[in-house]
Order: structure tokens, then sequence, then C-alpha cells
């Protein structure tokens, strides 16, 4: 086995001449001052880490301020007062825990972290301590033992993988419920990037890739506003308790999500090469889906609450073992090509999947496509969602409903669901959105409307069948 990565510590100093090491550990030094957007700087392509580190001190000369803010739709997009919300800003100066993946994506994150990112935190007064992860789940494990009080947030340069971990990591602690309210920041560096896309949207700034979307991500950083994020509670069949927030796929979505891994070197492309070979060997999965529409969100109470050793109670779920609640609505068992939860506006960086806007604090998109539908549909409308008009096809096969919580079990063994683009094995799966759960840097400091409880149904002898859905 290698040797174990580096964790750099960068103070930034009055003094550049006062660079100095500590405990091994380089310093960078940069002066203070608001941050500005930069141009792409081309650096030629760095052997080793050891001559990232020997550049980083001249980072900030190399990378040179372009006027302006990030590219914005339509007219200048107004930064909310930080007394708009529930919670103050991130304190100036600051220090930040950030984890980098140094694999994901096309594998240029600590390039691009080094060029695109350390001269705007240097300009912003942030601080940072810098750690590599350097297997799966490593990012959950150092996040489950560190001392959380080190740092004013935890920011995460990766794709949105890395953002699971680290979430399911602050849920897994002995202090679970002070840790989960450490603030995230989410800098895109992997092949998805939907979370970070999604915050990009929120904050009125145009559909960005790459560098942009990554220089805009680093400017909300460094204005340091936050806002409450939902989190999507997850139960399987075989009793794992696991937390979302972004999405949760099964059927095409997910086998695209989980095939293309193999192509991650070609970036976002990955996903449409995915996406034409699955469309060339079409699938279908039998299944049966209920859930509880959020326009019909009962009274709270359920009547046996699904409850878990460690964690929140899921409210609106019954344990997997016993029916839905009866004023759920039941989709009958049929074939589908795909189901999605979705959390956000995004399912990547140039996939617009929820135009319709965000849904009220503790609702989510839900989408099922029914079998039946033709490749050059599906095709069509994969292709138009990169600009968000897919649901202006009414596609007969396509349903779109907001919801509070859901369960989805396949029927004939096929297909596998995929958790903010991971891999969950597991029969039976159901979730509950839990409200304005966790805090992250946003542009926007405000939080959805709440869901209002209305007044428990009748019940009746059996579930409610599908309404006229949006389609």
């Amino acid at each position: 086995m290698g040797s174990p990565r580096p964790v750099y510590t960068a103070k930034f100093l009055s003094d550049p001449a006062t660079a100095g090491n500590d405990t091994g550990a380089p310093r960078a030094t940069a002066t203070g001052g608001e941050g500005e957007p930069h141009s792409r700087h081309q650096d030629a392509r760095l052997g080793s880490t050891d001559k990232e580190l020997k550049s980083r001190a001249t980072a900030a000369d190399s990378v040179r301020t372009a006027s302006g803010t990030p590219r914005q739709r339509g007219p200048r997009a107004e930064v909310m007062d930080a007394a708009g919300g529930s919670r103050n800003p991130l304190p100036r100066p600051c220090h930040v825990l950030v984890l980098l993946n140094p694999r994901g994506g096309k594998g240029k994150a600590l390039q691009l972290f080094w060029s695109h990112v350390q001269p705007l935190l240097a300009q912003a007064d942030v601080s940072f301590t810098l750690m590599l992860t350097e297997r799966r789940n490593h990012a959950r494990e150092l996040v489950r033992a560190e001392d959380l009080r080190r740092w004013d947030a935890l920011v995460v340069m990766s794709g949105d993988g890395l953002i699971h971990e680290v979430v399911n990591g602050l849920m897994e602690r002995p202090d679970w419920e002070t840790a989960i309210q450490k603030p995230l920041c989410s800098l895109p560096a992997g092949s998805g990037n939907a979370m970070a896309a999604s915050l990009n949207h929120y904050a009125g700034y145009e559909q960005v890739t790459n560098e942009d979307l990554l220089t805009n991500c680093t400017q909300l950083l460094c204005r340091r506003l936050l806002a409450p994020m939902d989190l999507l509670s997850l139960q399987t069949a075989c009793g794992q308790r696991l937390f979302s927030v972004l999405s949760l796929a099964w059927g095409f979505i997910a086998d695209v999500d989980l095939e293309s891994e193999k192509f991650r070197r070609l970036g976002e492309m990955r996903f449409t090469l995915g996406t034409c070979l699955r469309l060339v060997a079409l699938r279908t999965y039998r299944g049966s889906l209920a859930y509880l529409p959020a326009e019909t969100l009962a009274s709270r109470g359920a009547p046996s609450p699904a409850r878990a050793p460690q964690g929140p109670a899921d409210t609106h779920v019954v344990p997997l073992e016993q029916p839905v609640p009866p004023h759920w609505t039941v989709v009958p068992e049929q074939d589908f090509v795909l189901v999605l939860a979705l959390l956000h506006s995004h399912l990547a960086s140039e996939l617009f999947t929820a135009p319709m806007g965000r849904c009220s604090a503790g609702a989510m998109h839900l989408f099922y496509v029914r079998a039946g539908v033709s490749r050059a549909t599906l095709l069509r409308l994969f292709l138009a969602m990169e600009k968000g008009r897919h649901m202006e096809y009414h596609c007969p096969h396509l349903v779109y409903v907001p919801v509070v919580a859901f369960r989805l079990e396949p029927k004939d063994g096929k297909g596998v669901f995929a958790v903010d683009g991971e891999l969950l094995i597991s029969g039976a799966v159901q979730g509950q959105v839990l409200p304005n759960y966790f805090w992250m840097v946003s542009g926007c400091t405000e939080s959805p409307p709440s869901l209002k409880p209305q007044p428990s149904p009748r019940r009746k002898s059996q579930q409610r069948t599908p309404p006229a859905e949006r389609r």
C-alpha cells in the first residue's frame, strides 16, 4: 500500500514571507479581500502532488481577476440580506474543512482547487484545512470521528456521492442532532454535480458547467450565506436506514448512472454515452409504487410510525411489512421504465429535471415513466431536459407529482437503486422528506414555504388510485 495522502492546512497570513510549516503541513499565504470571479487559468499538467504544493503559493497571482459577478440569468440577481433567513451567515474570517476526492470526475479536482478555489478563498478571508479522500466511504469515516468544533463549515469538493457520504457520516454520530447542523458547501468536481447545479440555479445564475460552475459555487462560499435544505430519509427491506441529499432512482436512470461509472474520465459525457447504450437495450422493471401527495398531506402522527434506533422518526411512513396508510395514493403493479424521487432542480449540471420550481419544504418531486414509451420519445425527453423543456411534450407515459413520502417495491428482482448516484441493493424502499433539516452555503437565505398539515381525509376501505397527475 502507498503512503497516506497528505493533509494540508492553509492559513492566510498578512506577510507572505512568514509562511512556514505547521507540524509538517504547508501553509499557503494570501491577502484578505472580497473574492471576484476569475478567468480559467490553464496550468501545465502537474506531474505530482509535490509540484502542486510548490505552485499553490503563486496561485493567487497566476489567476487573473475578472470584473463582475458569476454569470446570471437575466438581470443581476440581488443577494438577500442575511437577516431574511433564520441563521446568521458564516463568520469572517472563517476556517473550513475541505474534503476533496482527487479521483472524482476527470481526476482534476486537486488542480482545480489550487487554480480556481484557493485564490478566491484567500481574497475572502477563508482559511482551510484540506483533506484528500483515499477510498469509498473515507469521508463518511472522517466526519464520524472529527471534532467538528474546529471548523465553521465542511466544504465538499467532488460529485454528489461525497456529499452523500458526509451527511450520512454526520447522521451516524452519537451527537447527530448537533452534527447535522454544521453548515455544508458543495464545490463541483465530479461527473454529475447536481447539488451544485441546483444551488447555482437557486442563486439566480444561468446554467453553466465545469470551471464556470465551480467558480460560481466558490463565490457562494465567499459570500457566506446559508439556507436550510430538506433531507430524504430512506428505509430498506433489510432494515438499513440512510439519508439522501438529492435523489433516489430506480430503473433507467439508476442503470445509466451506475453502468456509466466506467466512463467517468469523460466527465458529464459519461451520462450521454450511458443513455445511448441503455436506449439500445431498453429495459422495463415490474414493481408497485405508492406515495403521499403533498397536496393531501395528512395531519401529524401516523398510527405506527416507522422508527429507527438512531435518528429522527419518520412520521409519515409505517414499517415496510405493513400496508401503506389508507390515505396514500397507490399506483397499481405494472411495468416501469424509471422511477425518480428528486429533492432539487437538477439531476446533473446539464439536466434541469424539475423546471416547475422548488417544492414546498417537506416535499419532493416524484417522476415515473410507464412501460410502452418508445426509444425515440425517451431520447427526446432526455435531450429536452437540458433546458428543462421535457414537460412541454406532455408525454402520456411520463407522470409527475409532488409528494411527501413514497414506497417502491420491485417485483421481478430486476433493477437496482441509485441514491445520490451511489449503488443501493435492496428489495422494497420507502422514504419521506425531513423539511429544512441541514444547512448549506447558498445564494438565498430563505427556504421554500413549508407544507401545512391538512385535516386527515376520511378513511376508506381501499387506498386511492392515482389522480390526474401532471404530465
